[in-house]
């Protein structure tokens, strides 16, 4: 059986496993506690980050951009990613954008600080961080909106993985309730429509242990 080892609100795991479920791809879960350093993950994935794919047949996949490239060449009859040189160079640009800048600038400022400290036990939050993430987030909830407004998904007229990495991403600040939707319709209408999708229902049920989900996110799921 296929499996994807992943961690709570990992949003790099996230998006392989909604890119996995859109594909209609059987897998399994297995957590895994990175900072434990376990032998046996290491041997798989020196690198020792999240997420790892592992095929039935033993081959081994690290990094989300990289298993996901991997499910669209091995299974292609769901394009997650264009059908043509332009439309996956604009996916490709918006993935980037969401896994690199929105990372850097708020999920590691919000859910690192607000949730990996506490599972940790590394200490309170920094508050210039967590307020430095809640400040940028406007920006891309902006730059969402700016995009939808002009196109049916973000790069274009076909769900692709650049709505994966951007809902994956924001999913998991939804779940503390740092998402200031009421201050951005476009970009919640199109948040909205993503989780209609059956896929991404599966990352919806994900509870982390004795951190509960905002209330705002709990209405979500009702």
């Amino acid at each position: 059986m296929r499996t994807l080892f992943h961690f709570w609100l990992n949003p790099f795991s996230r998006k392989v496993r909604m890119a996995l479920r859109e594909k209609n791809l059987s897998f399994e879960l297995e957590l895994e506690k990175t900072w434990e350093r376990r032998t046996e993950f290491l041997a798989m994935n020196p690198a020792g980050d999240l997420p790892l794919l592992v095929e039935s047949d033993g081959t081994i996949l690290s990094n989300s951009q990289v298993i996901c490239e991997y499910l669209e060449e091995v299974y292609p009859e769901t394009n997650l990613i264009g059908y043509d040189p332009v439309q996956r160079a604009e996916t490709r640009r918006l993935v980037n954008w969401f896994d690199r800048k929105f990372n850097r600038e708020v999920t590691d400022n919000i859910v690192g600080e607000k949730l990996m400290k506490s599972i940790l036990h590394l200490g309170d939050p920094h508050g210039p961080s967590v307020r430095a993430g809640r400040a940028n987030i406007h920006y891309h909830l902006d730059y969402i909106g700016f995009l939808t407004e002009r196109r049916e998904w973000l790069a274009g007229d076909f769900f692709s993985l650049a709505d994966i990495a951007a809902a994956s991403h924001l999913s998991t600040i939804d779940y503390l309730g740092d998402v200031p939707w009421e201050q951005h319709e476009i970009a919640h209408k199109w948040y909205e429509k993503i989780k209609s999708r059956t896929a991404f229902q599966y990352i919806f049920d994900e509870r982390v242990p004795n951190f509960a989900p905002s209330p705002s996110y709990e209405k979500a799921m009702s």
